[in-house]
């Protein structure tokens, strides 16, 4: 039975004391008015228990907004939730991408992630298309998505609110990729389910490479902050040639510093005895934090990345399905995914609040009890690249 106002709760006793469940949590579809913004689709979710977060049906469905009793969780770029039809994919020699970047979750994929590329097209067997030109972190992210459904579920006592689309990553003599998307929270709950299905519609053998750009803010993010994760290894350091010089580590994140330069790391995460793997943001000082949950099968590589740029201030948790070192370097080693008609990848994911000092200090022991991650702030990054298999968790 859903948890809300302090106790437990049944179905019958919340129907009766209102009209309609949306008096205290729902899912309801709008229209965004005004600016950049104008014409966006969106679900906001409110479970009840002081979640809210947005799902910006126009643009692959992702996370917008997410805020807790009024805290706020989800990033708000300088770009804003901006509408796909202003979005030039190929601007800025590929970093056009950037001008839509904004909220707590920007997918990335379906063919590609990271940074541009540009890769042979024999495989799509169109003899004027010579290559695929892909710009940053790929497609899919300012794609519209086509509402399936959305709604509410009871099951006995328990409700869970819902909303399922299809992204469609899709051309002639190319890609045809649609990306099945649901996302689930329960009535009470301060947790985010996700779960995608990335299938190869089309008949052309095709890549895919996927990642989530789960962005955090402030409050979870600010002075004294940490990112706790069950890292068994740092592999890699975008800026390990002057690893230093603005002093500022993988474990804690320091106020907000004008002209900071984006850091990225990989890590090699343990994953628990259920194959999972939980990264958390905490702000033990305000009793705060928030805690991604992923599956080493489906998400074998994870970034850390620290944009603490004043005017940006955000941390990113990274699942991914390949090592930052990209595409060429997963064909190389035999790593990059292939699908073919009717393939497909799943995804399983959830986001989770943690609201409170005993959320907080039970989610660092959980962690903590699966690997504890280095004590120095600069460890020096391996190099060891652990083989992936493209095997995991396909299916047909």
């Amino acid at each position: 039975m859903p948890q809300l106002f302090g106790k437990t709760i049944s179905r019958r006793e919340l129907a009766s004391r209102s009209g309609s469940l949306s008096q205290f949590a729902g899912v309801r579809l709008s229209t965004l008015g005004d600016g950049v913004e104008r014409g966006n689709r969106q679900l906001e979710f409110r479970t009840g228990s002081g979640l809210r977060f947005t799902v910006l049906v126009d643009r692959a469905m992702d996370i917008a907004e997410c805020e807790h009793n009024g805290r706020a969780v989800g990033w708000h770029s300088p770009s804003g939730f901006r509408n796909p039809a202003l979005h030039e994919y190929e601007g800025e020699g590929g970093l056009g991408w950037f001008r839509s970047m904004s909220g707590l979750l920007i997918t990335c994929g379906l063919d590609h992630v990271l940074f541009m590329h540009e890769d042979a097209a024999d495989h799509y067997h169109y003899g004027p298309r010579e290559k695929v030109s892909s710009s940053l972190h790929g497609r899919v992210g300012t794609i519209p998505a086509r509402l399936t459904g959305y709604g509410e579920e009871w099951q006995g006592d328990e409700c869970v609110l819902w909303a399922e689309g299809v992204v469609q990553q899709s051309t002639v003599f190319g890609e045809d990729l649609h990306l099945i998307r649901r996302i689930e929270a329960d009535v009470g709950g301060n947790e985010i389910r996700l779960h995608d299905r990335v299938i190869n519609h089309g008949f052309y053998r095709t890549p895919h490479m996927y990642c989530y750009h789960i962005n955090v803010s402030h409050p979870v993010v600010a002075e004294g902050s940490r990112y706790i994760a069950p890292v068994r290894d740092v592999i890699w350091a975008a800026h390990e040639a002057d690893y230093q010089r603005q002093n500022t580590g993988y474990r804690h994140i320091p106020a907000p510093i004008p002209n900071f330069h984006e850091q990225v790391w990989q890590h090699d995460m343990a994953p628990d005895t259920g194959g999972r793997v939980n990264v958390a943001i905490v702000n033990e000082a305000m009793g705060f934090g928030f805690e991604v949950e992923t599956l080493k099968s489906q998400f074998p590589s994870m970034y850390e990345w620290q944009n603490l740029h004043a005017g940006h201030y955000a941390m990113g948790i990274e699942p991914a399905t390949n090592h930052v070192l990209g595409k060429d370097f997963a064909r190389e080693r035999g790593e990059l995914i292939w699908l073919e008609h009717g393939e497909e990848r799943r995804y399983d994911s959830v986001f989770r609040i943690l609201p409170d000092d005993s959320a907080v200090h039970d989610a660092v022991r959980r962690i903590e009890a699966v690997c504890r991650q280095p004590n120095e702030d600069y460890p020096k990054p391996s190099g060891h690249y652990p083989p992936i298999s493209i095997e995991a968790e396909a299916g047909a």
